[in-house]
């Protein structure tokens, strides 16, 4: 079979590219061994999300109670009743998802796929495959896991599978404090879970910034979460559905903790395996990514052979709506049509913990390793009237060049992830914080925090001085 583009991996950075393809006019074929969506609508993003909500209404029953008067108890959980909600949001997602690409007239293949050449894919259970245009590698990532650790789906668990392990334990150890590692422990420890979360570096989600970092782990720390930070695994033994591990921090002696489960959150690993890059003329670099020799087209060494989603290195930051970009991007150069490369620098990063956090542009530390002048504000959100209301803590964070544009706003709290695409089109848009002084937040919103700190560093400051 002929076609103008082959896809290779139906997750957000594939059927995104098929999608916008099909909608130019390419004659489209996506290849998928397993089900459309991928890892982020089946195992990952959606999933987890829908769990984290229902961990907020868990939450909200004892703030009800403790915080205002409302005489309100959980009876319990009815884990059956949960898991249904969760799996019916991820089933009406991946029936919308196939009916697009139905609607847009993209040929869904089932099947592994491996190259056989520059322009060919072999696809078992279809044959050989011919791309007019190009080929397009997401064959997405998997989770990495540690030296003497098995996941077994029930004590041991992986990202992956930690949504699917039967019932809720009463005790976890969390191994990665990135976004996903803050993420299950917030989740487990809503549930009424004992949680011990365990970071190798000096600081939670240690990619953000530093005073991200210290806020969340105070945020979690009120919650009655252990954080145990610049600390590592040493040993670990699973015996009579529970685990027991040695964690060896940087000063002081080692400790012993024991849970129910052990959640392993160390990161994430390309996956290549089977794809038979050599045939195509391609290599991977140490980690396993797949590198392009043209970043403003996304295209590798071989030409017409583009990649996207999680096969991607640094700068690509491996998040789904960053893979929706890499899409659209792949697909338009495809077509001919004019694009514009992934800005990952204007990339929302957020963690969906309680409190989250939310993220884009620089940090305070990038900024100034890259030399820039800078200024400096910030503002806890408990000095707005919302904040008060929510009375959860948090902060907002703003890095601008000492007389120039912003750099990066970062943010902590409760629902960050729905105020940081404002500050999204700031960066992206070189605004100055006097652009934004101009413009009026919402009185009483969580928003008007972010509004307050531009006001003041573009020294019109109201409640901040």
């Amino acid at each position: 079979m002929t076609t103008d583009v082959i896809v290779i991996g139906g997750g957000t950075g594939g059927y995104s590219t098929a999608l916008r393809a099909a909608a130019l006019g390419l004659d489209v074929v996506l290849a998928e061994r397993d089900k459309i969506g991928g890892t982020c609508l089946h195992r990952g993003c959606v999933p987890s999300k829908a769990m984290l909500h229902a961990a907020e209404l868990v939450d909200g029953i004892a703030e009800a109670r403790e915080r205002w008067g409302v005489k309100s108890t959980l009876d319990s959980v009815d884990w059956p009743a949960l898991v249904a909600t969760r799996d019916d949001i991820v089933a009406r997602n991946h029936r919308g998802v196939e009916s697009h690409l139905a609607h847009a007239g993209v040929r869904v293949v089932r099947g592994s796929a491996r190259l056989t050449g520059p322009r060919g894919v072999y696809v078992e259970g279809a044959g050989e495959l011919t791309a007019r245009r190009g080929i397009v590698l997401a064959t997405g990532s998997r989770p990495r896991t540690l030296p003497g650790l098995t996941p077994d789906g029930r004590t041991v668990v992986t990202s992956d599978d930690a949504l699917f392990a039967p019932g809720l334990p009463a005790s976890v150890l969390v191994l990665g404090g990135g976004a996903i590692g803050v993420e299950y422990a917030s989740f487990h420890r809503s549930m009424g879970a004992a949680v011990t979360l365990v970071e190798a570096a000096d600081r939670l989600v240690p990619l953000e910034d530093a005073d991200v970092g210290r806020h969340l782990t105070r945020g979690l720390k009120k919650r009655g979460i252990r954080v145990l930070t610049g600390a590592r695994l040493d040993d670990a033994s699973v015996a009579a559905g529970s685990v027991r591990a040695v964690v060896r921090p940087a000063r002081g002696e080692s400790r012993t903790v024991e849970a129910e489960r052990l959640l392993v959150a160390v990161g994430r690993a390309p996956v290549t395996e089977g794809l038979d890059l050599a045939a195509a003329g391609l290599t991977t670099d140490e980690r396993g990514h797949v590198v392009p020799a043209d970043w403003t087209r996304l295209e590798t060494a071989v030409p017409g052979i583009h990649v996207v989603g999680d096969l991607l290195p640094p700068p690509s930051l491996g998040l789904a709506h960053a893979s929706f970009a890499e899409g659209l991007l792949v697909a338009e150069t495809l077509a001919g049509v004019a694009s514009q490369p992934v800005d990952y620098a204007t990339v929302p990063r957020v963690t969906y913990s309680s409190p989250q956090t939310a993220a884009v542009g620089l940090t305070e530390e990038e900024a100034r390793n890259r030399g820039h002048e800078v200024r400096v504000n910030t503002m806890p959100l408990t000095a707005v009237a919302k904040g008060m209301v929510h009375g959860r803590g948090g902060v907002v964070k703003v890095v601008a060049e000492r007389d120039g544009r912003v750099l990066g706003v970062h943010l902590v709290g409760p629902h960050v992830s729905e105020m940081i695409a404002e500050s999204q089109l700031i960066v992206g848009w070189d605004a100055e914080p006097s652009d934004v002084a101009r413009h009026i937040h919402p009185h009483p919103t969580l928003s008007e925090a972010v509004g307050e700190t531009f006001l003041t560093l573009a020294g019109r400051g109201l409640h901040q001085q």
